[in-house]
C-alpha cells in the first residue's frame, strides 16, 4: 500500500496511457488526465511511487469520483482493498522526504488517538433459548435467597448480615446431612429496595457522612432519604448458589390403561426439597418400575442420598426463598400429588428431573430414563464434598481431599414421616443417616 509522502514516478492507465514524472501542471494536470480516462471508461490504473532514494512501491487501483473534493475531482481506490483510497497533492521533493521521515511519529500519534468503537448487535434470544437449553426457556442455575430475620414482631429491626450468612451455612449443611446431593457454588449479598417509615426509618436513616459507612458493614437493613424526602430502605439479603453433584437427569414416566397407581411416594425435607420417599418393589408393571425411577431410588438409598425431584413438566420445584420470619418458601406436596394423579387419570406422560449424586450413574439403565445436561459443570471438587465452616470466617469452603471422610451419625433412631399423597402415598419408616458431604477504513492518505 502507498503511504503519505510517497513521490509519484509513473501513472499507467489501462493498456495505452503511461505518464512519467515530472507531471505537466502538477496535481491539476493529473486530475485532468484522470477525468478524461474516467469519461472513456478506462478506470484501471497502476501507480508507481518512490520512497527515499532507492525504494519503490506500486498500487493497482481504479479511478473513482471524489465527490467531497468537488466536481471533476478523482481519487484512486485500491482493487485489493476497496476501503483503501489515495489522492494526489503538489509537494516539493524536500517536503516529501520530510513527510516520509515524520511518518513514524505520526503513526505513533495516530495509534495513541485511536479508539475502539462499540455498539449493539441483535441476538436471536428466543431461538437460542430453545436450541441451547436442555429445558427450553429455563436456566440450570440454582439458588435460594435468604432475607434477614426480623428481630421483633413489627419487623422494624432485623438481625445483622452475619446472622443471615450463618443461616445460609446452616441450611446448606442441613441439606447435606439429610442426603440432598448438592454442592456449594457461591454466595453473595443482594440489595433489595423497600419503603420504610416510623421506627424503622428513625433507626436506619442515620448515615450522614462517608465515615459512617463503616457502621453498615454488617447491617442487614439501612436507610436513606431521597430528594423527595421519602425514606428508602435497603435490605441486604444473601443468595446462596448451589448445583447438583451429578447434574440433573430427566425421567419420563409413561402411563397405560389399567395403571391404578404410580408406584412411588413423594415427601419434602425440612429444607424444602421434594424427593421420592418410597417405591413399590414387588410389581414390575407399575409406572415407576417401567420408567427406571425405582432403580434410581434404590441406587440413591444405597448411596445414602435422597432422590430429589428438581422439575416437574420442566417447571422447577425447588425451594427459592427464606422469608424474614425464617419460613422456607417451597412447593406443596399435596398439590403436587394431585397433579401427578391427574397425569395418571388422563394418561399424559410425566416428565420429571432428579438430582444425581454421581455423573457416572447418569446413563440410561432401562425404562424411559433420558440423560439431559440440565446443569452446569460442577466445579472440580472431590466426589464426596465435606463442607466446613472455618473459624471467624463467613465462607463455606470444601475441605482438602483426604481430610476426614468419616460418616457422622446424628441419630440412630428411625424417623417416622407421614407422607400423604393421592398418587399413592403411604407411611414409611426409613432411617437415613447423616453423611458428611463434602471497523469506510481510513488510513493515512498518501499525497
Amino acid at each position: 500500500m502507498l503511504q503519505t509522502g510517497d513521490i509519484v514516478e509513473e501513472l499507467k492507465i489501462g493498456n495505452s496511457v503511461s505518464v512519467r514524472s515530472p507531471f505537466k501542471n502538477g496535481r491539476a494536470g493529473v486530475q485532468k488526465l484522470l477525468h478524461e480516462s474516467f469519461k472513456r471508461k478506462e478506470t484501471s490504473i497502476r501507480v508507481r511511487v518512490r520512497r527515499g532514494s532507492d525504494e519503490f512501491a506500486e498500487l493497482q487501483a481504479c479511478i473513482v469520483p471524489n465527490e467531497s473534493a468537488g466536481k471533476k475531482q478523482y481519487m484512486l481506490r485500491a482493487i485489493g482493498d476497496p476501503n483503501y483510497a489515495v489522492g494526489f497533492f503538489d509537494r516539493t521533493e524536500t517536503e516529501c522526504f520530510a513527510l516520509q521521515d515524520s511518518r513514524g511519529s505520526r503513526m505513533v500519534s495516530a495509534l495513541i488517538r485511536a479508539q475502539l468503537q462499540d455498539g449493539y448487535v441483535s441476538y436471536p434470544w428466543s431461538r437460542k433459548m430453545q436450541e441451547f437449553l436442555s429445558v427450553p426457556n429455563s436456566s440450570c442455575f440454582l439458588s435460594i435467597l435468604l432475607l434477614p430475620k426480623a428481630s421483633d414482631r413489627v419487623a422494624s429491626r432485623y438481625n445483622d448480615l452475619e446472622d443471615t450468612l450463618a443461616r445460609a451455612n446452616a441450611w446448606l449443611t442441613a441439606c447435606h446431612a439429610s442426603g440432598v446431593p448438592i454442592v456449594f457454588m457461591s454466595i453473595q449479598t443482594e440489595s433489595l429496595l423497600t419503603k420504610i417509615s416510623g421506627e424503622t426509618a428513625s433507626s436506619t436513616v442515620n448515615t450522614g457522612s462517608l465515615s459512617d459507612l463503616s457502621n453498615l458493614a454488617n447491617a442487614s437493613l439501612y436507610g436513606f432519604e431521597d430528594y423527595h424526602g421519602v425514606d428508602i430502605g435497603v435490605v441486604r439479603a444473601v443468595r446462596l448458589w448451589y448445583a447438583p453433584l451429578g447434574g440433573e437427569l430427566a425421567v419420563e414416566i409413561t402411563l397405560k390403561e389399567g395403571d391404578s397407581k404410580l408406584g412411588f411416594a413423594i415427601s419434602r425435607t425440612e429444607e424444602g426439597f421434594i424427593h421420592i420417599s418410597s417405591v413399590i418393589d414387588d410389581d414390575e408393571n407399575v409406572p415407576s418400575t417401567r420408567s427406571g425411577l425405582s432403580k434410581l431410588y434404590k441406587d440413591a438409598m444405597r448411596a445414602s442420598r435422597l432422590l430429589v425431584v428438581s422439575r416437574v413438566s420442566n417447571q422447577k420445584v425447588l425451594p427459592w426463598m427464606v422469608s424474614s420470619t425464617g419460613a422456607v418458601r417451597c412447593f406443596d406436596t399435596v398439590s403436587l400429588s394431585q397433579k401427578l394423579s391427574l397425569h395418571r387419570h388422563t394418561k399424559v406422560p410425566i416428565l420429571i428431573h432428579v438430582f444425581m449424586w454421581d455423573r457416572a450413574l447418569a446413563s440410561p439403565s432401562g425404562g424411559n430414563v433420558r440423560v439431559r445436561a440440565a446443569s452446569p459443570p460442577v466445579m472440580p471438587l472431590p466426589p464426596e464434598i465435606q463442607m466446613a465452616c472455618q473459624p471467624n470466617q463467613n465462607q463455606v469452603l470444601p475441605l482438602p481431599p483426604g481430610a476426614q471422610n468419616e460418616i457422622s451419625v446424628l441419630d440412630d433412631r428411625p424417623q417416622q414421616r407421614l407422607e400423604r399423597d393421592t398418587a399413592g402415598m403411604q407411611i414409611r419408616n426409613w432411617d437415613l443417616r447423616r453423611r458428611g458431604v463434602e471497523e469506510w477504513n481510513s488510513p493515512v492518505l498518501p499525497h
